[in-house]
């Protein structure tokens, strides 16, 4: 059982915020696969950014619950009034966001980039718990460097500031993606406070998430990178950690449909000209290399949603070319 505020679910697997990746189609898959948890893509702290046409679409939330929406930002004012714009809006649990290693985003003091300074941790965290009726979680990292080390320090402070579950990412934000994953670290990070921690890194697997979990003690685990174009595997890893097996894999068919579903709601949710280019990268995804190459020339090439579709529809899966 993972309980965030008055939310709590059996399960005990959550989708990570994944900027381009995480978005409300890619939820309502997730979602009509059997998924729970899932966190939104990342949405900056600066409102006066929020009229652009990437934003507003990263602020619609008519889904299904919990909406689960991640901010990023650096000033505490800011962060507080963004969290209060965004349970406005319909957001029922808010994350911080102290884990993202992109330079983009690090180089605005924001996201892993403020583990480097704890006093300015505490305020934000303080500012945007007292601002919002809702739960507030934080995403961190292991700290700045291998040497600058500081999460069982910043965990305490989220525990004291009010923050009702802490992910940890096993790295390091100088390592960015690169090198192994610190479960050990992220044990002591769980052993350091009384609220639920999630594992995070490098989980691809049911079994891997369930060996995790008795490595770390954790409350539960968050899934990344793992579930781009295996929209399937929050609920996969759901059931093995429930009952030691897996009820059934998608096959081809079955993930063929499910491909087709997805690029059609890209299509609808962002427009022809704009669901056309995101479809491509999801779609890329789904494919197996090396046999995929062919496919994904052609398809890349396709230019409106009518000749996405026709080319789903005619030739995927003909060599086996989805990830099963």
């Amino acid at each position: 059982m993972l309980k965030i505020g008055r939310y709590e679910d059996e399960s005990r697997v959550v989708v990570a915020p994944m900027a381009g990746v995480t978005d409300q189609p890619f939820r309502n898959i997730c979602r009509s696969l059997g998924a729970h948890w899932l966190v939104s893509e990342m949405v900056t702290s600066d409102r006066r950014l929020w009229h652009t046409r990437k934003s507003a679409l990263r602020l619609r939330y008519d889904e299904p619950g919990p909406r689960w929406v991640q901010i990023a930002g650096a000033d505490p004012a800011m962060m507080a009034d963004a969290a209060r714009s965004t349970e406005a809006l319909g957001a029922q649990i808010i994350d911080i966001n102290m884990g993202c290693p992109a330079k983009k985003v690090c180089n605005r003091a924001a996201g892993s980039a403020l583990l480097r300074d704890e006093r300015l941790v505490g305020r934000i965290l303080d500012a945007v718990v007292a601002a919002v009726a809702i739960p507030v979680t934080l995403k961190m990292r292991l700290g700045w460097s291998p040497q600058e080390r500081n999460a069982v320090r910043v965990a305490r402070i989220a525990e004291s500031a009010g923050v009702q579950l802490i992910t940890v990412h096993g790295r390091s934000r100088a390592c960015k993606f690169e090198g192994d994953v610190d479960y050990r670290a992220i044990a002591e990070v769980k052993a350091a406070v009384d609220v639920p921690v999630l594992a995070n890194g490098d989980i691809t697997s049911a079994w891997q998430a369930a060996e995790v979990l008795e490595m770390t003690g954790c409350d539960g685990i968050m899934i990344g990178r793992a579930m781009q174009g295996r929209p399937w595997l929050a609920a996969e890893i759901d059931a093995y950690l429930r009952r030691s097996r897996i009820d059934k894999k998608p096959d081809s068919s079955e993930i063929k449909r499910l491909v087709i579903a997805h690029v059609k709601e890209l299509h609808q949710f962002y427009g022809e000209v704009a669901g056309v280019r995101i479809a491509r990268k999801h779609v890329g995804w789904y494919l197996r290399e090396p046999v995929a190459g062919d496919f994904r020339k052609r398809f890349n090439r396709l230019e409106s949603p009518q000749e996405q579709l026709r080319e789903l529809k005619r030739s995927l899966c003909t060599q086996q070319e989805l990830v099963a």
